[in-house]
């Protein structure tokens, strides 16, 4: 990932409210996009989506199918994204959130794709609602860590937003909703041929069995949270100086305690919720809508070129 890790550190470290409680079990991550001869890069970031968007998009079986053919990937991919014609269709910029921290999941914490969840909800709306992202990520001791992900595409991060975020992951932490997202994760094929080890795969299923208490689950579980935002200091750049650099650590350690602050009083009462990890990461963007109506266009285009194949 050629994105710049701006800041990466537990929130303990960077938290500016003294108050709070509840805060050992939370990171942050501040991820920037650069600039060339003083505009910011939208190209860069637009091929970032378009890298991974087959592995959102598509399951395991129709990737390999497709192997060495890239152009029939983005083609393929394209169909499973809902986009529509409408004025009010909010789900432009949340599938563009979503393929986004898939990415950074890919790429920057090593994460394997065991659920394509635009896949799912495309082909199976009733069972693939809840989290955005969805992955397993294995360590060095033949363990695992389960992620659900929630991904938001903001016009601002001003504390009025916020409150949407913290109610998205509240929801996603009710207990049939885990229930219903570990039964993907153990119904779909994709974990058995990402998986390779056959007694790894089996405790993983076991973890996840919806006999198996979802208490269990807790000290596995890590929930990313990616704001995806309009930002006014990106926008008033035009190079990747220190200055700037300075202004967004600034800008985004103030929101991440303010996030973390709402995200406490509301769930903090969350049965075993010291045990689950959370981290923020915050992403800042110049213009929302140049972008999405950009990914927009190219879907589109993806789309028309399948009808002539």
């Amino acid at each position: 990932m050629n994105f710049e890790v701006l800041v990466e550190d537990e929130f303990l470290n960077l938290c500016i409210d003294d108050s709070l409680e509840h805060v050992n079990n939370k990171t942050v991550l501040s991820l920037l996009n650069d600039y060339q001869e003083g505009k910011w890069r939208h190209s860069k970031f637009h091929n970032f989506v378009w890298d991974n968007i087959a592995e959102t998009s598509l399951s395991y079986t129709e990737r390999e199918s497709l192997v060495d053919q890239s152009r029939s990937r983005l083609v393929e991919a394209a169909q499973s994204l809902r986009l529509t014609d409408s004025p009010k269709d909010i789900g432009k910029g949340s599938e563009l959130a979503e393929i986004v921290l898939y990415g950074i999941m890919k790429h920057h914490f090593k994460a394997l794709p065991v659920v394509p969840k635009i896949f799912y909800k495309q082909n199976a709306q009733d069972n693939a609602k809840g989290a955005d992202s969805v992955h397993i990520v294995l360590d060095e001791n033949d363990d695992f860590t389960i992620w659900f992900g929630e991904a938001k595409f903001f016009n601002d991060i001003s504390d009025a937003r916020l409150g949407d975020i913290v109610q998205s992951v509240g929801n996603s932490l009710v207990a049939d909703k885990l229930k219903r997202e570990n039964a993907i994760i153990t119904n779909v094929s994709d974990i058995d041929q990402l998986i390779e080890c056959e007694q790894l795969r089996a405790d993983i299923k076991q973890a996840l069995n919806h006999r198996e208490s979802i208490d269990n689950i807790k000290p596995r579980l890590h929930i990313p949270i990616l704001l995806l935002h309009q930002c006014d200091i990106t926008a008033a750049h035009d190079c990747f100086s220190d200055d700037y650099k300075q202004a967004i650590a600034d800008f985004h350690r103030d929101r991440a305690t303010a996030y973390f602050k709402k995200h406490i009083e509301k769930l903090a009462a969350t049965h075993l919720y010291e045990s689950i990890s959370f981290h923020l990461i915050l992403f800042p963007v110049p213009e929302k809508a140049r972008i999405v109506n950009r990914f927009v266009a190219d879907v589109k285009h993806y789309k028309e070129a399948a009808k002539d194949e």
